[in-house]
C-alpha cells in the first residue's frame, strides 16, 4: 500500500504579495510545518499574482450549467473551479495568509470562495441543512490588522463560517493585529504571532 504523502495548502491574500505580513506568517507556518513533516508537499496559491476572476452571471451559469449541455467556454470555468477545488481536497492542512481590507477579506480571496462552494461538489443540501463536503482537514488562518478588532469581528465570523460550510470545522485563527499603531505594537503583535505559529506547527 503507497504510504499517503502529506500535503499543506498555503493560500496567501496580501496585494504586497511576499513582503506582506501576513504572507510572511504564513511561509514561516509551512516551513515548520515542513520540518515537522519530513516528505511532506507544500502546494503554494497566490491570489494577489495570480487572481481567481469575479464571480459574474456567465460564470455563476456555467458552474450551474448541465454537463451534457455546456460550452467549451463553459467548461474551462468548470475545469478551472475543479483545480481551486481539488487543491483543497488533496490538502491535509491548510494555512491562510489574510490581512484584514476594509473590514473584512480581501475580494481575491471572496473570489476565490465563490468558485469552491458548489453544491454537489463541496457542500450539499440536507435535511438537516447543509452539510461540507470537504472534511477531515485543519486550517490555520493568520490573519493581520492595522487596529485592535479580536476575534469577535464579522471577518473572523465570515471565515469560519465558509470553512464550516464546505466541511473545514478545525480551524485554528493566529492573529497580528495593532500593527498600524506604532512599532512596539506592530513588533509585539509580530512576535507574538511567530510564537504562537511555532507552537501550532
Amino acid at each position: 500500500m503507497t504510504k499517503h504523502t502529506r500535503k499543506l495548502l498555503k493560500i496567501q491574500t496580501s496585494l504586497f504579495q511576499n513582503d506582506g505580513q501576513s504572507t510572511q506568517l504564513a511561509n514561516q507556518f509551512a516551513d515548520q510545518w515542513l520540518t515537522a513533516n519530513p516528505g511532506g508537499e507544500i502546494v503554494s496559491r497566490n491570489l494577489a499574482a495570480s487572481p481567481v476572476p469575479h464571480l459574474d452571471l456567465e460564470r455563476f451559469q456555467a458552474l450551474n450549467s448541465d454537463p451534457a449541455e455546456r460550452t467549451p467556454e463553459q467548461q474551462d470555468v468548470v475545469d478551472f473551479s475543479n483545480t481551486l477545488i481539488e487543491e483543497i481536497r488533496e490538502a491535509d492542512t491548510l494555512v491562510f495568509g489574510i490581512p484584514m481590507y476594509n473590514f473584512s477579506v480581501p475580494s481575491s480571496l471572496h473570489a476565490y470562495f465563490d468558485h469552491i462552494a458548489r453544491a454537489g461538489v463541496t457542500f450539499q443540501y440536507t435535511e438537516n441543512g447543509p452539510q461540507g463536503l470537504l472534511t477531515g482537514k485543519r486550517a490555520y488562518v493568520v490573519i493581520t490588522r492595522g487596529g485592535l478588532y479580536g476575534e469577535d469581528h464579522a471577518q473572523t465570523n465570515f471565515i469560519r463560517q465558509f470553512l464550516g460550510f464546505i466541511g473545514i470545522n478545525e480551524v485554528e485563527f493566529i492573529y497580528a493585529e495593532g500593527l498600524a499603531m506604532g512599532d512596539e505594537s506592530r513588533n509585539g503583535a509580530l512576535s507574538a504571532a511567530r510564537e504562537r505559529l511555532s507552537q501550532l506547527a
